[in-house]
């Protein structure tokens, strides 16, 4: 019984850090996207600015 609730703790245990390393690649891609683009994105807003 006890060997039965510990083996659901840990695949539970490991249900979230799977979620959390999903969550901090996503994050990840996420930035580098951001980085890539910034300069782009930068260009774009000066001249919506300077046109208004």
């Amino acid at each position: 019984m006890l060997d039965r609730i510990r083996r659901v703790y840990l695949e539970h245990g490991q249900g979230l850090v799977e979620y959390a390393l999903i969550l901090v690649f996503v994050a990840v891609v996420l930035i580098a996207i951001l980085v890539v683009l910034s300069p782009g994105l930068g260009n774009i807003y000066s001249d919506i600015i300077n046109e208004l």
